[in-house]
């Protein structure tokens, strides 16, 4: 009798112990499987006399229940645990607000915003927008643009230039959206209006230079075009684009392959704890080339310098959305940060409108 108090006690301790249902379940089969400890006692009942077999039989199947009961006890235990632990991995908190999805998470890349922007203020002035492939010939890119064959752009060190054809012509990544003018006054009879934006490249990387960037030019190609007009035109688009009431502007001279004369424009701002204010204080900032259509190139373009004239402009578009928006680094730009995206972006669906207005 003795020795099944001790097997109790070590059975029961066993499966107190036991941290989870698998080693529940061992410590079952070791009392109560086929070859268990238990199973053994009982199995060697029928070697004793009746009076001996009736004493511990009885014994060894009230240890039996009990360990049963003991089992069934401590199961209950760890299966709510399991269901407790479960439950707290798998816990929603139903208080916090739901993610943002979609169209709410999206943001317009500022690029895309100031283009749609510049679009905006040129179609309200007459504009249509022309478009050309990024690949160009050195035809239409440098020579048609009156570039001399000795010109700096043409280097390798300045320009993308891929292998030589069959025919030894090399292509280039176009430099400037200038082509898109050629390919316009091409096909297209005067009068012409037209802006060119688009990608352009070139072997340049700093702070505020990328090997590929955003440019928009202006072409307007008629009879009278004149100086007072472009100098209109482009005052007017500053103060619609930064948004303000008026600005000042100063033309200085400048040298351009494809313009004479040529001006580089400088627009009136203030610079203040590191922030650029236009339209206000005794400052100037660069911001883009102009100049009237070099007749030489109104000329490989097909069209009469006696009979037309125009005037065309170039604005870097990445450029002006760094100074409209306060953007420190042009790489960041065409670095796919989806946190400077989030911070920059603008939301989908607000088109800019010079009623609605531009920044939304």
């Amino acid at each position: 009798m003795s020795d099944l108090k001790a097997l109790e006690a070590q059975i029961l301790a066993e499966i107190a112990a036991a941290a989870d249902e698998a080693a529940l379940e061992a410590v079952r089969v070791a009392a109560l499987g086929k070859k268990g400890s238990i199973s053994a006692l009982l199995s060697g009942l029928g070697k004793m006399a009746p009076e001996e077999r009736k004493e511990q039989g009885a014994a060894i199947n009230a240890l039996k229940d009990e360990v049963s009961e003991a089992l069934a006890a401590r199961r209950a235990v760890l299966k709510e645990a399991a269901l407790e632990a479960r439950l707290r991995a798998e816990t929603v908190d139903v208080t916090l607000p739901a993610r943002a999805h979609g169209i709410e998470r999206g943001r317009i890349h500022p690029v895309t915003q100031v283009t749609d922007e510049l679009a905006a203020i040129f179609a309200d002035m007459g504009f249509a927008i022309a478009e050309g492939p990024d690949i160009e010939s050195d035809d239409y890119n440098f020579t048609k643009l009156n570039f001399p064959p000795d010109h700096p752009a043409r280097d390798m060190h300045d320009t993308f230039f891929f292998n030589p054809d069959a025919e030894g012509r090399r292509k280039v990544l176009r430099t400037h959206t200038s082509p898109v003018q050629v390919r316009t006054m091409l096909t297209q009879k005067p009068p012409i209006r037209v802006i060119c934006p688009g990608r352009t490249y070139r072997c340049d990387s700093d702070q505020t230079h990328t090997p590929m960037f955003h440019q928009v030019e202006g072409l307007v190609i008629d009879r009278s075009a004149n100086l007072g007009h472009l100098k209109w035109i482009l005052e007017e688009f500053c103060k619609a684009f930064f948004e303000v009431s008026e600005v000042k502007m100063r033309f200085r001279p400048s040298y351009f392959p494809f313009t004479e004369p040529s001006m580089e424009v400088d627009i009136q701002c203030a610079r203040k704890d590191g922030e650029i204010r236009f339209g206000e204080g005794e400052d100037w900032l660069e911001i883009l080339g102009c100049g009237m259509v070099h007749p030489n190139v109104l000329r490989n373009c097909g069209l009469d310098p006696d009979i037309y004239q125009g005037f065309a402009w170039g604005i870097g578009i990445d450029r002006i959305a760094m100074l409209k928006y306060g953007m420190p680094d042009l790489r960041a730009f065409f670095e796919a940060d989806i946190r400077w995206l989030t911070h920059y972006g603008f939301r989908p669906l607000d088109l800019p409108t010079l009623v609605g207005g531009l920044s939304g």
